[in-house]
């Protein structure tokens, strides 16, 4: 699969074309290389986006709640019964990661994972969390930058996995409002973030060109690079 990530045009050629243009070169390499898919998250605010998209072939298959919370400078007081099980990724913890991946949505991509593992430019984070056996029942990657205060990607097999790794994801962001991206559907997972303070401040579509998986589990995207 191919993974689109944002793409923007200067206001100084809007409506020139520019991006049906790279948009169609992207299509063009997806298909000139046989991959069977193409996928992107979009905001389903922006009607422009949404119809250059969908004349592309774009489908929306899933749907999002974009939510931050601002987190206390002395952390979140909530607990989930997972919260003894999750830990920092390790290079050992990419083989399992990208199998995981690979069950609940239908792709893996090891390099990101190594990527935030080895976390070079410092802001970059990898966690993990472990089933009852000791396998890996989710993982959520994150960005710390000023500029970019995500958590995710991240896939979970449940719910209570998925809350785990977004708790753990804002103890380490305290004093601060990261955003992450809830599936519409998960209806105790949405409930969960509202009794701990979220609030919405976006909505995007998971939009694929070609074949797609329905995720089996929980699968929250964010607006990082991805390889696919």
């Amino acid at each position: 699969h191919v993974s689109l990530g944002i793409m923007n045009v200067h206001p100084n050629y809007f409506g020139a074309g520019v991006g049906g243009a790279l948009l169609r070169h992207i299509i063009k390499f997806t298909d000139e290389n046989g991959y069977k898919a193409l996928r992107l998250t979009q905001s389903a605010i922006n009607v422009d986006s949404f119809s250059l998209y969908n004349k592309a072939g774009f489908v929306p298959r899933y749907s999002y709640q974009d939510m931050c919370i601002q987190v206390p400078e002395t952390g979140m007081t909530h607990s989930t019964p997972q919260d003894d099980r999750v830990r920092p990724a390790t290079t050992g913890d990419v083989t399992a990661m990208a199998q995981l991946e690979l069950e609940v949505s239908g792709i893996s991509r090891e390099p990101d994972y190594k990527y935030c593992i080895d976390n070079h430019r410092g802001f970059w984070r990898a966690a993990v969390v472990e089933d009852a056996c000791g396998g890996l029942e989710g993982f959520m990657l994150s960005s710390g930058h000023r500029a970019m205060n995500l958590l995710g990607p991240c896939v979970a097999r449940t719910e209570d996995a998925a809350a785990a790794l977004i708790l753990d994801g804002l103890n380490h962001n305290r004093g601060r409002a990261p955003v992450f991206l809830i599936p519409m559907d998960k209806e105790g997972l949405v409930r969960r973030m509202y009794d701990w303070g979220a609030r919405v401040c976006e909505m995007h579509f998971c939009q694929v060109r070609g074949e797609f998986q329905p995720f089996r589990g929980v699968n929250m995207p964010s607006f990082l690079p991805e390889t696919g």
